[in-house]
């Protein structure tokens, strides 16, 4: 009997992934590891192997940004539209091939194809909406100072260098690089070890369509090796790092030995507040769709649930109907609604959390545990919820799974004071048909984002970022993301 990803894989997915060992790709060619070491990556959904990729060495993550930095004067020396024209032809080209580059990232990740589909759009969108805000940008701005003629010059910094991680490959790509390159930068991308097809399929497409060499690198290998040494090289101009807040901790410390701008996008252990006037079984279900939207692997996601006491019986009541109905399988299958983890570590992880929550005193309300699904040995988990105080580690600690924890309030104060005792602060929601209140609670949050009868909203022109330990140094997806990528000089002419 076939299985799922042999009926369902396109041709084109099915050629690109016989290559099986994949070099890195600077300057516009090859290149593989100095001592021919490989890294697997593999399936998540079934446990086998999709191909190698290299495992570079510090002295070719050294060599990828003499290039990128070789090719900045061009690139940044080419006019707003030629540099606009060949970015939308890329852009073009990712949607042509958006089916082809959405079943990598399911395969590769353990994303659902139509999920993975979506994070693809994103990426075009992306890249189009920072394409058209560079175009619009006044280089030159004059400055009234009385005595002096003065104005402010901004042009692209050079190399920048950016760390992704294996939650969202293809569309944080997008987020990161589309600002970056729409400014006039050149960009040495560091994709997270386990899900690197993708950005390699993506330098391939650039050299297609023009993109000139030098300009889009991919460099492939162990975030401890490969990845420490993006970080640490001292020719890097702006650095960007998305994942955890332990190594983030230590990319910012790099940076800041070597004076480098460092943007931090980091973990989160956020909260969604609902009040005692929502409509309950509409809540619920959103609720549920957050948690277990990309297995909840989302760091801004809501994984700590406020409930107003008055509604808390019937919510969870409504959360287990939900849950109960959340079909389990490989992400290329249709039918599947909640794919695998994206490795064998991260399941443990999840389902560890799951018992110390518990042996520390928490209710376990529904489900839990490791999932199976016929005719594959992957990394599957059952959806959770737990329940009990927010002392609980549970409560404290970022998951990075489908678990929520589950609490109640009873007074709106008490409310804000329970979203805001916590070490993150990334994004929240609160949920109330009371506009004024809602208002009034979301800007009372201590979080880079404060959703409204919604979670996980993501629109081209709202900045998104985190505080504490969640992040620094600016947010995405706006035109103040775009303005990270200029520098400004100021130049000064004294009159009389």
């Amino acid at each position: 009997m076939s299985t799922v990803t042999e009926t369902r894989m396109l041709p084109e997915v099915e050629a690109f992934l016989k290559r099986g060992v994949f070099p890195a790709f600077v300057g516009g060619k090859d290149i593989e590891s100095a001592s021919g070491a490989t890294i697997a990556t593999i399936d998540p959904g079934s446990g086998e192997k999709l191909a190698e990729i290299h495992d570079l060495d510090a002295a070719a993550i050294d060599e990828a940004v003499d290039v990128a930095a070789a090719a900045f004067p061009a690139w940044a020396g080419l006019s707003v539209a030629d540099r606009s024209a060949i970015l939308l032809r890329l852009a073009d080209a990712v949607s042509e091939h958006k089916p082809i580059i959405a079943q990598i990232e399911a395969l590769d990740a353990g994303k659902i194809e139509a999920q993975a589909q979506g994070d693809v759009q994103n990426f075009i969108d992306t890249l189009r909406y920072f394409v058209k805000l560079a175009g619009d940008v006044q280089v030159r701005n004059k400055l009234d100072v009385d005595g002096y003629d003065a104005w402010t010059h901004k042009q692209p910094w050079g190399a920048c260098a950016f760390i992704f991680p294996w939650n969202f490959p293809f569309l944080l790509i997008g987020w990161g690089i589309s600002p970056a390159l729409a400014a006039g930068n050149t960009v040495v991308i560091k994709p997270a070890e386990d899900t690197s097809l993708s950005a390699l399929y993506l330098a391939q497409l650039a050299k297609e369509v023009g993109v000139p060499d030098g300009v889009i690198n991919v460099v492939t290998g162990a975030g401890a090796t490969a990845g420490a040494a993006l970080t640490n090289n001292t020719k890097i101009k702006r650095m960007s790092f998305t994942g955890s807040p332990e190594v983030g901790r230590l990319v910012g410390e790099a940076c800041g030995r070597n004076l480098v701008p460092v943007k931090l996008e980091l973990g989160g252990k956020g909260a969604a507040v609902v009040f005692d006037d929502v409509d309950v079984a509409d809540t619920a279900q959103k609720l549920v769709g957050a948690i277990t939207f990309h297995t909840g692997q989302v760091c801004c996601d809501a994984t700590r649930w406020l409930i107003h006491r008055d509604i808390y019986d019937e919510f969870v009541d409504e959360c287990k109907k939900h849950l109960s109905n959340v079909r389990i399988g490989h992400p290329l299958d249709p039918n599947s609604q909640m794919g695998p983890v994206v490795n064998a570590k991260q399941c443990a992880r999840v389902l560890g959390y799951q018992e110390k929550g518990i042996a520390e005193g928490a209710e376990c309300l529904v489900g839990g545990g490791a999932a199976t699904v016929e005719g594959y040995e992957g990394n599957y988990v059952q959806p959770a919820l737990l329940a009990g105080t927010l002392d609980n580690v549970a409560a404290r600690e970022e998951i990075f799974g489908p678990v929520a924890y589950l609490a109640t309030f009873e007074t709106e104060e008490q409310a804000i004071e329970m979203v805001n005792d916590t070490d993150y602060g990334l994004a929240n929601s609160v949920w109330t048909k009371d506009s004024r209140r809602a208002a009034r609670v979301a800007e009372s949050m201590v979080a880079g984002n404060s959703w409204i009868n919604a979670h996980n909203v993501f629109a081209h022109g709202v900045p998104y970022g985190g505080v504490n330990k969640s992040g620094m140094g600016g947010g995405v997806l706006s035109i103040e993301t775009l303005m990270d990528y200029y520098r400004s000089t100021s130049i000064v002419r004294p009159l009389g």
